[in-house]
């Protein structure tokens, strides 16, 4: 019996002190003094780099300025406006097109290129008031757009002069369609001409009366315009001055603020009831001043702040004894405003030329208002 204990008690020692050997030899072997820490294994496959997604941004809000033919293309500040429309091409009664003379077309090819380098367009506006043969271009505008075959030869002739002379689009201006056939031939025109442009990615804009009357603030029926039209059209330039011819004479209606306040409001109904996007829509200003007496000519905003910078500020102001209307800088900022809290898509100045410079510059106030509006973008990159 004791055997046996003994014998057992050897057998248990002699396992215990092989296993501590073996374990003691395992963790030499497998934990030696300098330690190998291999990585896991890298996938000879690259992973694919993923673009980030794009953010439709809103657009940005236009400064159109128009700028006649005549006009010393140096003297626009092509780096605040995002189109110049040279004004103007006179319209044929059998749908051609002319130019004023050779200094038109030069004073065209050296805006276009200046403009360029501001990455602003350059539109060519067709109509105004005033007709190059002399009297108003209404009746040559109307002949031409009332015949399908002098409309279609408008339309392309617009269309391929735009080509030619590298311009971004083309400007309509019939002042103004009279009765229900002027607004259905105008219509007509406007989609033809659109459908000409778009396709070549250029833009077609239009300027417009402005639908109200000064002095009673109520719609004028005398001008009409099928709004099914605006559809066709980029922009619809409105031209919220020349108040003062309404009823008598009166130089302090050119442009007050009462008066594009209605005209604002009577626009942003009209798109709205008829589904149109506002962003379309842009407000135009003044940039010269009305005399008291309209036997007297106008004078540039730059004009009046020669003679004294401090005229900024102010609405009126008396010059040799006359007294002149105008929109100052605080006018044009309330405006900027009005049009911006309506949804418009921007400003417009008739004339970008009849500016003053420097700091009391109405295209730098009207510019500062925009840009506060404008949405602001952050780049990923480092």
């Amino acid at each position: 019996m004791k055997k046996q204990r003994l014998f057992l008690l050897v057998v248990i020692l002699l396992t215990f002190f092989a296993g501590f050997s073996s374990g003691a030899i395992y963790l030499k072997n497998s934990h030696p003094d300098s330690v190998n820490i291999k990585s896991a294994p890298v996938s000879a496959a690259k992973p694919i780099e993923k673009a980030m997604p794009e953010v439709p941004k809103t657009k940005s809000k236009v400064f159109i300025g128009y700028v006649q033919d005549f006009r010393d293309p140096n003297l626009i500040d092509y780096s605040k406006l995002t189109h110049v429309v040279f004004s103007f091409v006179h319209p044929t009664k059998d749908g051609n097109i002319l130019l004023s003379g050779d200094y038109a077309v030069k004073n065209l090819r050296t805006i276009v290129q200046k403009a360029k380098q501001h990455d602003t367009k350059v539109i060519l506006a067709i109509g105004g008031w005033y007709h190059i043969k002399g009297g108003e271009t209404y009746p040559y505008f109307k002949a031409a757009i009332s015949n399908p075959s002098s409309r279609t030869k408008l339309a392309n002739k617009l269309a391929s002069f735009a080509d030619k002379e590298h311009l971004d689009g083309i400007d309509i201006d019939f002042e103004h369609p009279r009765n229900a056939q002027d607004s259905k031939n105008l219509s007509a025109f406007t989609k033809q001409l659109s459908q000409l442009l778009h396709e070549k990615n250029k833009e077609l804009s239009m300027a417009v009366y402005s639908k109200i009357n000064a002095e009673t603030l109520k719609e004028s029926k005398f001008v009409h315009y099928d709004p099914g039209m605006f559809q066709f059209v980029d922009h619809v330039n409105i031209m919220a001055y020349d108040g003062q011819w309404d009823g008598k004479y009166n130089a302090a209606n050119l442009s007050p603020y009462k008066f594009t306040e209605r005209i604002v409001n009577y626009w942003s109904a009209l798109f709205d009831q008829h589904h149109i996007a506002k962003e379309k829509l842009v407000l135009g200003v003044p940039f010269y001043a009305q005399p008291q007496n309209p036997k007297i000519k106008q004078v540039s905003y730059g004009t009046i702040i020669k003679k004294n910078p401090k005229n900024a500020d102010s609405d009126s102001v008396k010059i040799n004894g006359t007294t002149y209307y105008y929109n100052g800088s605080t006018t044009m900022e309330k405006k900027t405003d009005l049009a911006l809290s309506h949804g418009f898509g921007g400003m417009m100045a008739w004339e970008a030329g009849l500016d003053a410079h420097g700091k009391n510059s109405l295209t730098a106030v009207i510019y500062s208002e925009l840009q506060k509006s404008a949405p602001t973008y952050y780049s990923l990159k480092p």
